[in-house]
């Protein structure tokens, strides 16, 4: 059987519509569980790193309402260290932020390494008021050698030393620089490292691994092995997002007031 060109071509504009209808549909009726799929992950995360979700239990939309209701978002001005009052944390999204020259600046050359984009001039940050757990958790990012490493730098009230750190996004190579991941990586964070010196600049610092010394363990991190640079990122990232560049001027009002 022999078909016309017009059939042909009639036949594939109805096929592409029926399939285009198919596939947005699709888009639109999955939209709203993907948006909720994605802020649980955002705050099981956070609440991993805080310490109050073990790690493999799946977190429910009542399970986190529960949890939540001892956390406080937070928008801090970075470039003053205050707190916007009245800001709604849901209104604001740093790493987009980051790539727009009016919502962020210049990352000083210093921090190239991290290849962060810009630094914003709106962040969010989530305070821990749970029995136990209160602690601060910062939302990080930066380069490793493959990709950009998304996490979230857990501190102590006072912004003495760490509690935790976690990276729920990453594409480093698995048993190098995916050990990012690793409990025995992220057990020196939840062991506290101290973040600055007497003078208020940052001081921990993740150093090639199996070099750190005893007299300074309390701020070094042994990094990755056969993972130099990934190790090289995580540091370069922790001493952007720690210095007045990043939440520096906060932390500093945290440990200026003692709380």
């Amino acid at each position: 059987m022999e078909f016309s060109n017009r059939y042909i071509v009639l036949f594939t504009i109805v096929v592409s519509l029926v399939c285009a209808f198919g596939v947005s549909s699709m888009a639109v009726a999955l939209k709203e569980p993907q948006a909720v799929n994605r802020e649980l992950d955002r705050k099981a995360n956070v609440l991993r790193v805080a310490g109050l979700l073990p790690p493999g239990e799946k977190l429910t939309k009542e399970r986190s309402d529960e949890l939540f209701k001892d956390i406080v978002e937070k928008v801090i001005d970075r470039t003053t260290g205050e707190v916007l009052e009245g800001v709604d944390p849901r209104s604001v999204n740093p790493f987009p932020d980051s790539k727009d020259p009016s919502k962020s600046d210049p990352v000083p050359s210093a921090y190239r390494l991290t290849q962060v984009a810009g630094m914003p001039k709106r962040l969010l940050i989530y305070e821990v008021n749970a029995p136990g757990h209160e602690c601060l958790i910062l939302p990080i990012w930066g380069n490793g050698l493959w990709s950009t490493l998304f996490g979230y730098l857990a501190v102590a009230k006072d912004a003495s030393r760490t509690l935790g750190i976690t990276y729920y996004q990453h594409a480093e190579t698995p048993g190098l620089g995916g050990e990012v991941d690793s409990v025995g990586f992220k057990k020196q964070f939840s062991d506290g490292k101290q973040l600055y010196d007497e003078a208020g600049r940052p001081l921990i610092s993740v150093v090639k691994a199996g070099t750190s010394v005893d007299d300074k363990k309390h701020f070094q991190v042994d990094g990755l092995s056969g993972a130099t640079i990934t190790g090289n990122g995580v540091h370069a990232m922790l001493q952007l997002w720690l210095s007045e560049h990043g939440y520096g001027k906060y932390l500093q009002a945290r440990r200026t007031n003692g709380t």
